[in-house]
């Protein structure tokens, strides 16, 4: 499925979206209060009129940014072909006008402009370099991301959402020192779209060394849903989790089984499972075990429909795609 709503909220704030300045001059009459909102600024794929940095200095120009503490950054020109590091670029230059950014999303972009494993990125670690005080950072599509690795002292939120995360990237966030992070979420995706991570590549994750302050691990949207859990089942990060996702995957009664004979679970308040491909007798097997100690369990079902061919074959799907 692809992703078809913009983002309402980020950072707890309410997303606003920069009104279009070159189309509609007179629409910055009633803008928010710069710090009240997550400013979103993007432009019309299409649009060969105005670039998305042309947009970017508009809001620089009309916004007070120096009080901005979140940005989300939508479509830029062609986004199915044009990486990000012209809008990148211009993130950085105006690192001094944004003194108060905590939180950033980069490619808050629907199916309706590109679907998720078109949209071409680039490397975002001078983001992360530019803005040594932020606390949160998005970003969606993986083609030619690069992340690191690299070290970050406040960053406490980190997702990367794709339809198929490329295993270097892995690799490269597995490799970065995030020693403030308290929330980890990888869609890992399917082969299909670029997502080659295996369990290996999450090896420095699961053990945990870099990421002292983890409470919640988001390892989901992954065509090996089944082995990650497996893999989670001893991995010593998890003792010391609030909440772990392996949702909106390929996850079946195997990886259930696993995680369940593993480490226990009972410290978890929350372990998000939505989106699955498990039997009721599993489903039942989770609550008995867990809803007791006061674990909150999600096993809504979703839109995950096996579908079987005549010659025995079973074809699944992860929640997130193309």
């Amino acid at each position: 499925m692809p992703i078809h709503e913009h983002l309402r909220d980020f950072h707890e704030l309410p997303v606003f979206e920069f009104p279009d300045l070159l189309h509609e001059p007179d629409g910055a009459g009633e803008l928010p209060a710069p710090e009240t909102v997550a400013w979103r600024v993007r432009i019309d794929t299409d649009d060969e009129e105005q670039p998305w940095a042309d947009a970017f200095a508009r809001f620089l120009d009309t916004v007070d940014t120096t009080a901005v503490r979140a940005l989300v950054v939508g479509a830029w020109n062609e986004v199915y072909d044009t990486s990000a590091k012209d809008v990148i670029d211009a993130l950085v230059a105006a690192r001094d006008r944004l003194p108060a950014l905590r939180a950033l999303f980069l490619g808050d972009i629907v199916g309706e402009e590109a679907e998720i494993s078109w949209i071409v990125q680039g490397a975002v670690a001078p983001l992360l370099e530019a803005f040594p005080e932020l606390a949160e950072f998005a970003v969606r599509g993986a083609q030619e991301l690069s992340f690191g690795p690299l070290r970050h002292e406040r960053l406490r939120r980190l997702t990367i959402e794709s339809g198929g995360l490329p295993a270097e990237v892995v690799r490269q966030v597995a490799a970065s020192e995030l020693p403030a992070l308290t929330h980890l979420d990888l869609w890992l995706g399917t082969p299909e779209y670029g997502g080659d991570a295996g369990v290996t590549d999450l090896a420095p994750i699961l053990a945990g060394a870099r990421l002292p302050s983890l409470q919640h691990l988001g390892l989901r949207n992954s065509q090996i849903q089944d082995e990650v859990c497996a893999a989670l089942a001893s991995a010593p990060v998890v003792a010391r989790l609030a909440a772990l996702d392996v949702s909106m995957g390929v996850l079946t009664d195997e990886g259930a089984a696993a995680l369940l004979a593993g480490q226990p679970l009972t410290h978890l308040d929350a372990l998000d499972m939505r989106h699955h491909y498990l039997s009721d007798g599993m489903c039942a097997r989770l609550r008995e075990a867990l809803e007791p100690a006061g674990v909150r369990l999600d096993l809504d079902r979703g839109r995950a429909d096996s579908h079987h061919e005549p010659d025995g074959s079973v074809w699944r799907w992860v929640a997130v795609g193309e």
